[in-house]
């Protein structure tokens, strides 16, 4: 069996965020600029990083975007009335409050103060509702990518046996939603599932997103599926490493994207086509 062909997530993103480029420059020519806040707490360097990726990758797409740094000591009530104000800028199409916060603050509620039709992360409450419902509503960026990767390479869902290795609320539970609406069978797995590589050897489509180096082996995986690693692991020695153990897999696997390079890069274009579908909304259009 031959190796497994390459899910580029880097070459599908600059591809998204070069029709989003497109599109926001229709809604600038009528006057309305796509605009996204970051709202940064503290000194995490990581989320330092993420927000100059996020703020770049806006500002190539044609956006407004600035980002408002708050100390470390913000009270949650002066970082919720932050969030309020922004709320109430008619000329702010998205909100990100950058994760995680420092300690003390609740992050829950922060994501629980979001305008709805702001929340480009598709975290808040009324967004969670309108997936489980299948009504319209933002989607969260990462399981949201993870079905543009499929898309772009005419894997169908339909009818296939899915696997989601992980049940949070960024990625696990809202791809089990998205692959029902589009007919999958979905099984999710998590810490107490007995006989996880039996689980996984039936799936047709792998989800991992549990946070655990190397957890997926090669021998778990169905010949010819299609394997999506969610997870970002910092080794010891500095190395990143995916949740599925990259080599073996690939040996089985049909598609299968790198890490770095596979799902990591369509978060952000996702957060962009957000931003773009809120301030499309604003417009009217």
């Amino acid at each position: 069996m031959s190796p497994a062909r390459l899910i580029d997530g880097k070459q599908i993103a600059a591809d998204v965020r070069s029709e989003i480029k497109r599109d926001a420059a229709v809604l600038i020519a009528r006057g309305v600029r796509p605009s996204l806040v970051v709202v940064l707490v503290g000194d995490d360097p990581a989320s330092h990083v993420y927000v100059r990726n996020k703020d770049k990758a806006a500002v190539e797409a044609g956006f407004a975007v600035r980002t408002v740094q708050l100390s470390a000591t913000t009270t949650q009530r002066d970082l919720e009335r932050v969030v309020g104000e922004l709320n109430e800028d008619r000329s702010v199409h998205g909100i990100l409050v950058q994760m995680p916060l420092p300690q003390g603050l609740d992050a829950r509620a922060i994501i629980d103060a979001i305008d709805p039709d702001k929340d480009v992360d598709g975290l808040t409450p009324t967004n969670v509702a309108a997936l489980a419902l299948g009504r319209a509503g933002h989607r969260p960026c990462t399981p949201a990518g993870c079905l543009v990767l499929l898309d772009r390479h005419d894997i169908a869902l339909e009818g296939r046996d899915v696997v989601v290795l992980g049940r949070s609320m960024l990625v696990g539970k809202p791809f089990l939603l998205l692959a029902l609406e589009r007919n999958a069978t979905v099984t999710i797995a998590h810490s107490k599932t007995r006989d996880l590589a039996a689980v996984v050897a039936r799936a047709d489509i792998v989800v991992a997103a549990v946070g655990r180096a190397g957890l997926v082996r090669g021998a778990w995986i169905k010949p010819g599926a299609a394997v999506l690693d969610v997870g970002i692991n910092r080794l010891e020695n500095g190395r990143i490493q995916g949740d599925v153990d990259f080599e073996s897999a690939r040996e089985r696997a049909g598609w299968i994207t790198p890490v770095p390079g596979g799902v990591g890069p369509m978060t952000i274009a996702m957060l962009l086509s957000n931003t773009l579908a809120s301030a499309a909304r604003a417009a009217g259009g």
